[in-house]
């Protein structure tokens, strides 16, 4: 084990990472999940609700990611290269939302992940997409590499799905990573987004497939309230929120060209969420990657955390 990680009596082994004024600590084996970033020692991470509750609930904290599909799905079936799945929104290893919709795909911490590598400043793990469980869900044996590093900058997530077993699989996933500006209040972030199209909802929130144009916006975060998806219209790929002297800035460096931004005005956190595809896109087929056989998918996100008029700083 490496000297960045630790083993504790009370829950999963963490892996710490330090670089410059940063650290991040990861559960490698434990879902892979992001459990803190740390800026000058103030946390920029948010934890809707504790560890224990996360993993009863199966609800997200930090840096999870959603796999195999993220966001909604329409119903409780799909069918996708060719074979239909059934899913029962009952079952354990599923999530739902106060609507009883099925979302963000198996619960994070039933994850089988296996740590590769770890060093001072990143840590690789593995998963492997075959047990019946996992199957049941998503008809598609393959494998799953995360790696996350730190720099005196930020923190980079590459994720690929390795298409291994013989045969093609679709690719839905996305990462649902809550932040916050320590030591200021949400109304007072400042929230920056590129021009984008925006998915058009119905009552379920669930895209239609009508896309609105959505306008740059650079003002205060203030009481707005978003639960939306994204498509990128352009080349700017980022989403940034500051105040305080301190700007954090999520960069869809690559495979992401869909976003979904999740900010309740009751709660003091953002999330800006990478997605591969756009919700429901198991169902309905829409821009759906696919990674053939043989082949991969990579997909890459970075969180920058830099002064707050570091906005057009390219990293």
């Amino acid at each position: 084990m490496s000297s960045a990680g630790q083993a504790t009596s009370t829950g999963p082994r963490e892996h710490v990472m330090r670089a410059g004024d940063l650290a991040a600590t990861f559960l490698p084996e434990f879902g892979m999940i992001g459990t803190s970033l740390r800026h000058r020692g103030e946390e920029l991470l948010r934890f809707p609700v504790d560890m224990a509750t996360a993993v009863r609930d199966g609800t997200w904290l930090g840096i999870p990611l959603n796999y195999p599909y993220a966001n909604r799905l329409q119903g409780t079936s799909y069918t996708a290269l060719g074979r239909r799945v059934e899913l029962d929104p009952a079952s354990p290893w599923l999530i739902t939302d106060w609507n009883g919709t099925i979302l963000h795909g198996v619960r994070w911490a039933l994850l089988d992940w296996r740590q590769q590598e770890a060093g001072e400043t990143y840590v690789v793990s593995r998963m492997a997409w075959d047990r019946p469980e996992l199957l049941a869900v998503f008809p598609f044996r393959h494998e799953v590499e995360m790696r996350a590093t730190l720099d005196e900058d930020g923190l980079t997530v590459e994720t690929t799905v390795h298409a291994n077993a013989g045969e093609d699989v679709p690719v839905s996933f996305g990462f649902h990573p809550y932040f916050a500006l320590p030591g200021l209040p949400r109304d007072r972030w400042r929230l920056t987004l590129p021009h984008m199209q925006a998915m058009v909802l119905d009552e379920l929130l669930i895209p239609i497939g009508e896309r609105e144009d959505f306008p740059a916006y650079d003002h205060r975060l203030a009481d707005l309230d978003f639960d939306h998806g994204f498509a990128f219209a352009g080349g700017e790929r980022r989403m940034s929120i500051a105040g305080a002297g301190r700007r954090i800035t999520v960069e869809f460096v690559e495979g992401f060209p869909y976003a979904q931004i999740f900010a309740p005005p009751a709660h003091d956190y953002i999330a800006l969420e990478p997605m591969t595809a756009p919700a429901n896109a198991l169902v309905t087929g829409e821009d759906l990657p696919v990674a053939r056989a043989g082949g991969t998918y990579r997909a890459v996100f970075r969180v920058a955390v830099g002064p707050e008029g570091d906005g057009r700083r390219v990293h």
